[in-house]
């Protein structure tokens, strides 16, 4: 059994029009959402064995202020061509995966992120700004992962939601 958790960076700042999309910085809801989602994981017992990440500031930020929350041990593995984030590129990321890790991490961008869960679950899935995802997966190493396998969303987690 192998568990996804596909999360959607928090909440961005527009704030400065002559930054690079790829250089925005959270916004004040982002920096509040973004730990939420942290505490999630360490209340759910879901922290993962990898975090894989976008390079664009936002996503880096959204990372770091999960890792923080729920105490993570591990680095952020940060992969650039998650930006701007195609889920061909997310699944060859989880296909090279090596098999002892068994629960794995992405946070990165939409449309990309929907588009992952769907090729995953086979069902539609929006994901506004810090949601997450848990998908699991019946395969016993990441190489099987293909068009055959059928995962389940287990859960998926709004931040607005959390009360």
């Amino acid at each position: 059994m192998k568990t996804i958790l596909v999360m959607r960076h928090a909440k961005s700042s527009w704030s400065d029009p002559g930054l690079a999309d790829i250089d925005r910085p959270l916004n004040k809801r982002g920096k509040q959402d973004a730990p939420r989602m942290g505490d999630l994981l360490r209340k759910e017992d879901l922290i993962p064995d990898l975090i894989l990440c976008s390079p664009a500031r936002r996503a880096k930020k959204t990372a770091q202020a999960v890792i923080e929350a729920s105490g993570y041990p591990g680095e952020i593995e940060i992969i650039p061509d998650f930006y701007p984030g195609d889920p061909e590129i997310f699944l060859d990321a989880l296909v090279s995966l090596p098999d002892n890790i068994d629960s794995v991490m992405i946070v990165a961008h939409n449309p990309g992120l929907e588009e992952l869960v769907y090729e995953l679950v086979g069902e539609s899935t929006r994901l506004p700004t810090s949601a997450l995802a848990q998908i699991s997966l019946i395969l016993g190493t990441w190489q099987d992962l293909g068009d055959d396998v059928q995962g389940k969303l287990d859960n998926l987690w709004w931040v607005k939601e959390l009360g």
